[in-house]
């Protein structure tokens, strides 16, 4: 089982998102019969039989085992990953396109920037993976605290910097068999972990600077 799979087929990505065939998928990441899942679920066992064999068309669970119960043989199945991320192929027509509108303090251009970002990690696991190969990539992940917007706006100023400063120093044009890389790197403010949480004095500015009246 893979940690995560990606989804780029709209037909995959449709057949994850059914609520009922979700739940199977995530009660999936333990091997399960039909009869298991539907004690499990409470759902009735033809209905999951029916839900399983669209999963399974579309390589979303796969068949772990059979297993020979007198006349009968019992089928027991298995997730194909932990957990699953829908690429923005899937809705090609409408996909995010970060070189629409450029701005480094747009939300939504960031969010293309992330969007691009599992399109292209996806294409480049599913060709390695047919082709029995690793995917050479990094990834940082840190969590700052600042005082105010301005330290925010301080620190942002000195990251792109110091990103730009690296990439003109490594980046060759013309290299004999070099390969391009693509370098993200992002600053969001993390979500409320509730709904409805009050805004902190901070983000009520930064709300106001985003939308003045």
């Amino acid at each position: 089982m893979l940690d995560v799979a990606v989804i780029e087929e709209p037909a995959a990505a449709e057949a994850s998102l059914d609520p009922t065939r979700s739940r199977i998928l995530a009660a999936l990441a333990e091997p399960g019969s039909a009869a298991m899942l539907a004690g499990r679920l409470g759902l009735p066992r033809q209905k999951v039989n029916y839900h399983l064999k669209e999963l399974e068309r579309h390589d979303l669970v796969e068949l772990a085992e059979e297993r020979r119960k007198g006349n009968v043989t019992e089928r027991v199945y298995r997730a194909t990953a932990a957990s699953y991320v829908i690429s923005p192929s899937a809705l090609a027509a409408v996909r995010p396109d970060p070189s629409r509108s450029p701005d480094q303090l747009s939300a939504r251009w960031l969010l293309a920037l992330g969007a691009r970002l599992v399109q292209e990690v996806g294409a480049l696991l599913t060709g390695a993976a047919r082709a029995r190969q690793r995917v050479a990539t990094f990834g940082v992940d840190a969590e700052v605290r600042f005082a105010s917007a301005a330290d925010r706006t301080a620190f942002a100023e000195e990251l792109a910097q110091a990103v730009t400063g690296l990439v003109s120093r490594y980046h060759d044009e013309f290299a004999p068999g070099g390969r391009s890389h693509r370098v993200v790197v992002g600053l969001h403010q993390i979500p409320a972990e509730r709904p409805g949480t009050e805004a902190t004095p901070e983000q009520a500015s930064d709300a106001r600077q985003e939308n003045p009246r």
